[in-house]
């Protein structure tokens, strides 16, 4: 049973990984869902603590998803119409490749740009590429969430007590 336990786990983590780069798949709600089956069918192997830990980081990944395209889109000056452009485009373009959908993020805000919000070619393709580079960056931060988030579950299997200044307060 333990065996199966573990097997169960592992392809979960693994398939939440494989999601942080593949949008279709809900990669980081995974890996939490991994950690919490684990619990369940293991209680003995972690706490509700350690899995607040890993739930915390699955929600500053959440975070880091829905932030990057649109921060990215507005730092490089586009406007509300270049981030719901780059959005949308993302969103049509996950379900075709990850080439598709960087492309969609660029396209959409470009194409929002140009024609919503009225802004020169110059304007909406650093609108474009703020997209881009917002993708970029809220891809390679829900990665470093990934492994901490495997990082926290087996430190914790492997060394349940940890110090007491990581329990919560209460």
């Amino acid at each position: 049973m333990e065996l199966a336990v573990w097997l169960l786990t592992t392809l979960l983590l693994l398939a939440g990984l494989l999601g942080v780069l593949i949008p279709i798949i809900p990669g980081t709600t995974l890996m939490l869902l991994g950690v919490i089956v684990h619990k369940l069918l293991l209680p003995e192997s972690l706490t509700w603590t350690h899995i607040g830990w890993v739930g915390l980081v699955w929600f500053v990944s959440v975070i880091v998803d829905f932030a990057g395209v649109l921060v990215g889109t507005r730092l490089f000056g586009g406007t509300k119409w270049g981030m719901a452009g780059a959005s949308g485009g993302a969103f049509l373009g996950m379900f075709f490749s990850l080439p598709a959908l960087l492309l969609g993020t660029i396209f959409g805000a470009v194409v929002a740009e140009r024609y919503a919000a009225k802004r020169t070619h110059q304007e909406s393709l650093r609108a474009g590429m703020g997209a881009a580079v917002g993708f970029v960056l809220s891809t390679a931060g829900r990665l470093v969430c990934a492994f901490t988030m495997i990082g926290l579950f087996l430190f914790t299997v492997q060394w349940p007590e940890w110090p007491t200044w990581l329990h919560w307060p209460w």
